[in-house]
């Protein structure tokens, strides 16, 4: 079958992902069999389209880079009816991310499962927030709700978990899930304070103007959440997850550590502990010979520790245009896959 394809949100990820499946059209095509039109498209910023034969994606890509609004095939439709009247049968929700009350990315994502229509997202918002609700709604209508570009972007973690790792008892999950936060701890062990590394990581694009989400720890939280939910059946609420950034950290504290051969890391913890699943954002001294030690930079990276296998640890990006836009594709695979079984 050809998929119709939705996309909420045509920003980086949005674009990122256009221009993947662009590129491997014919690829995808030959080796997986995944056939697609690219048929509505909904953003706040260039407009609302709608063809049911496939839209043009090209041209569409080119205006948003203009920064000029679609000029082709609009829609007078809202986001909620679009979803709804499309012929669309996967939505890809890439909106901005809302940790507080999951944003108007729970009524999108409620719409299209409620509609009969697959779900790929990566925004934590209703990963982090209402994952069992989302996934309960997604199986009574024989649907599914797909979530790798929530945790770590295209880096492939909740999928090692449910793929690879499967017939593993998952104990403890641990690891670096913010990459703003493990690149400034990176500078400042080479003598930069915190203020001025902040200042950098916002030149370089790492920070946003308002990096609270980032130093405080609350990305990763949302993340760790999600990770606790979906790996380890943990049913917590992002708000039972304990929480600490790298504010507080000084020169004296990285001097510390580097005379006990360890080094500052922002973790994210998920660990099984007396049949309880305990969760937490904190910064930690890592020894120097642990795996997660050496990620530098703002790379990410998380270690299972599992029975058969003990630790497990995968690196990669957290971040990025591309690598996001990779994270969507993999569930659209996945899901072309499962409906193809």
């Amino acid at each position: 079958m050809k998929h119709k394809i939705g996309l909420l949100g045509f920003g980086t990820v949005g674009q990122g992902l256009c221009e993947i499946l662009l590129n491997k059209k014919e690829f995808l095509k030959k080796k997986y069999g995944f056939k697609f039109d690219i048929v509505a498209v909904a953003d706040f910023k260039f407009g609302n389209v709608y063809n049911a034969k496939g839209l043009d994606i090209e041209k569409m890509i080119k205006e948003a880079k203009a920064g000029k609004k679609f000029t082709q095939d609009l829609a007078d439709w809202d986001n909620l009816k679009l979803i709804k009247k499309s012929n669309t049968t996967v939505w890809c929700e890439l909106t901005y991310t809302d940790l507080n009350t999951g944003g108007p990315a729970i009524d999108h994502v409620k719409t299209a499962l409620k509609s009969g229509k697959h779900v790929v997202t990566s925004n934590k918002g209703p990963a982090a927030l209402f994952y069992p609700q989302m996934k309960k709604l997604a199986d009574k209508n024989g649907v599914k709700f797909k979530i790798e570009g929530t945790v770590v972007a295209g880096t492939p973690v909740i999928n090692l978990a449910e793929g690879p790792l499967a017939g593993c008892t998952i104990s403890k999950i641990r690891g670096i899930l913010n990459g703003t936060t493990n690149y400034m701890l990176t500078e400042m062990e080479k003598g930069m304070a915190y203020d001025e590394v902040l200042k950098v990581a916002q030149e370089k694009g790492y920070a946003e103007a308002d990096p609270t989400g980032d130093v405080e720890g609350y990305d990763a939280r949302g993340k760790v959440t999600i990770l606790a939910n979906i790996v380890m059946g943990a049913g917590i609420k992002i708000t039972d997850v304990p929480c600490n950034g790298i504010t507080k950290i000084k020169p004296a504290d990285i001097e510390k550590a580097k005379k006990q051969n360890k080094r500052w890391k922002l973790i994210g913890s998920v660990e099984m502990i007396d049949g309880k699943v305990e969760a937490s954002v904190k910064p930690e001294m890592i020894d120097l010979s642990h795996p997660l030690a050496g990620v530098m930079g703002a790379t990410n990276a998380l270690t299972f520790t599992t029975d058969l296998l003990g630790d497990v640890t995968i690196v990669g990006p957290g971040a990025g245009k591309i690598e996001t836009g990779f994270s969507i594709l993999t569930d659209l695979l996945s899901i072309s896959r499962e409906m193809e079984n």
